[in-house]
């Protein structure tokens, strides 16, 4: 009787046990990261500023403003000014001066020609072949990338839209390589040759190979728009995941709305109606589309009853095109802004940003914390309740848990971004430059001809008043704080091609210029 009495109870502790483990242990949250090309701190309906501008009402983006009544909208989020060096930070946690592919990438060892060309400056053999998840490959940085720490954790990896992590033909091109379990859409190419289904999404055109979007074949010829087919494609993977009860990393990085500006029928025609110009109209159209896939996204996961347990990430990889390529006056798309895509100024690098987790980031709330987007890289991580993992890389970017709990913290953080490159176009904050901000304070230096800003940021947001006559000791500080930065991750620096010198740090030229 005993032995059954024992034995009885034995079975109930058990029991007993492993109801209250289950009570106690929450599965780990599901991560959505959605990132948009060459969006604009502007280009939405929702005022990521102290007021509404114009470009807040000319803008449709209700699911965006659906997000931001649901989470926390941050006003002074940061990227790089052109695609690659923010995606490589993204998926690294490191800064473009340390990892070094500080431009664009797509061909396999080479500089790009607007480089190779320019008439002053020989710029450094920087990684044009992006990240690689191996040692030893020439011209990429070797780094551990988030979505195969999150796989090595049990999380089902999907990469949809468009990459541009690596050159046509390495590993880095290869999202499946960088431990995504999925790749829908992405390869070396940094935009698409057609966002139309009618267009085979560019597959077929002669000498577009490089451009043409891969793995959508099921549209080609199909009336439909890129930005919908690969939100599609994108909701599948996901459903495998859930019908596995598996947590799942969804990057959803829209080739949208970079160029080719081409008009979404689904929303062009009232921007017509407003009288848009056509570039404008056909721009806002996808725009619209973007915010479409957010909203498509986001009754998913209500549908499946799990938008409790899933944190979405809203993010822009830089500022809003505006010197070429748009409607209207070049260099006024992003205003109050100054610039736009490739510039150092506040257009080229501001974006727009928004979280979202249920029970844990307060509704409808606003921070002016000012974070680089390297911090994604240990905020998800953290996310997924990683506390240790050891990479290949050194990790730049700081958690911004602190920032989703409204913790306030009295620190001032620089940050820093450095462009030892030539991107092309001629504009305000165009050009190889180096940057730090301090609080309020910018310090932007130019290495073609030593030039120097100096913005107060809180006072003048559209960077009119260059204060560095007005506040040598101001700028002689961060010119030293960006100069120790650049020699301690041994930051590329270009050379000029008449003396083969390199172009001197910054706080060496300032101090000489005082000194005259």
């Amino acid at each position: 009787m005993n032995k059954y009495f024992f034995l009885i109870m034995l079975i109930s502790l058990i029991l007993f046990t492993a109801c209250e483990s289950d009570e106690i242990v929450e599965p780990p949250p599901n991560i959505v990261l959605f990132l948009v090309d060459d969006m604009g701190w502007q280009d939405t309906s929702v005022p990521f500023w102290n007021e509404r501008t114009p470009f807040n009402d000319r803008y449709h983006t209700p699911n965006m403003e659906r997000m931001a009544l649901e989470g926390m909208k941050f006003t002074q989020a940061y990227a790089t000014a052109v695609c690659s060096p923010t995606r490589i930070s993204l998926m690294t946690g490191m800064n473009a001066a340390r990892h070094r592919v500080t431009n664009w990438t797509l061909k396999k060892d080479s500089l790009q020609p607007m480089e190779t060309n320019h008439e002053i400056l020989r710029f450094p053999e920087w990684n044009v072949n992006g990240i690689s998840p191996v040692s030893g490959d020439e011209k990429a940085v070797h780094a551990t990338p988030l979505p195969q720490v999150l796989q090595n954790e049990g999380y089902f990896t999907i990469h949809s839209g468009k990459a541009h992590l690596g050159a046509i033909g390495t590993l880095g091109a290869d999202p499946l390589k960088l431990g995504f379990d999925v790749n829908i859409a992405g390869h070396a190419a940094g935009a698409p040759e057609s966002y139309l289904g009618t267009e085979n999404f560019g597959n077929g055109k002669e000498g577009k190979e490089d451009w043409a979007v891969p793995g959508l074949e099921k549209y080609h010829g199909e009336d439909i728009f890129l930005t919908e087919a690969i939100t599609r494609e994108a909701l599948a993977a996901v459903d495998s995941a859930v019908t596995a009860q598996q947590p799942f990393f969804l990057y959803m990085a829209h080739y949208a709305v970079h160029t080719p500006i081409m008009g979404d029928d689904r929303f062009v025609q009232k921007y017509f109606e407003q009288g848009l110009d056509s570039t404008e109209a056909k721009y806002a159209s996808m725009l619209e589309g973007m915010d479409k896939s957010l909203g498509d996204i986001m009754d998913y996961l209500e549908e499946k009853k799990i938008a409790e347990n899933t944190i979405i990430l809203f993010m822009s990889d830089n500022g809003g095109l505006s010197v070429h390529g748009r409607g209207g006056e070049p260099n006024t798309h992003n205003k109050p802004l100054s610039s736009g895509k490739g510039s150092a100024h506040e257009g080229g690098i501001r974006e727009p940003m928004l979280v979202k987790w249920p029970g844990k980031v307060p509704v409808n709330s606003t921070t002016d914390a000012q974070l680089i987007i390297e911090d994604f890289y240990p905020t998800i991580l953290a996310m997924a309740e990683i506390d240790s993992v050891e990479t290949a890389q050194v990790i730049d970017g700081k958690s911004f848990m602190h920032l989703l709990r409204s913790e306030l913290r009295n620190e001032e953080r620089p940050l820093f971004w450095h462009y030892p490159n030539e991107w092309g176009p001629s504009g305000p904050g165009i050009g190889a430059s180096s940057t730090v901000r301090l609080g309020d304070w910018k310090f932007i230096y130019y290495h073609v001809d030593g030039r120097m800003e100096l913005f107060n940021i809180r006072e003048d947001i559209g960077e009119t008043t260059n204060l560095m006559e007005d506040n040598q000791e101001k700028a002689k500080e961060l010119a030293g704080v960006l100069t120790d930065y650049l020699v301690e991750v041994e930051a590329q620096m270009p050379a000029f091609k008449e003396t083969g010198e390199q172009v001197p740090y910054p706080i060496a030229l300032f101090q000489e210029t005082v000194t005259e």
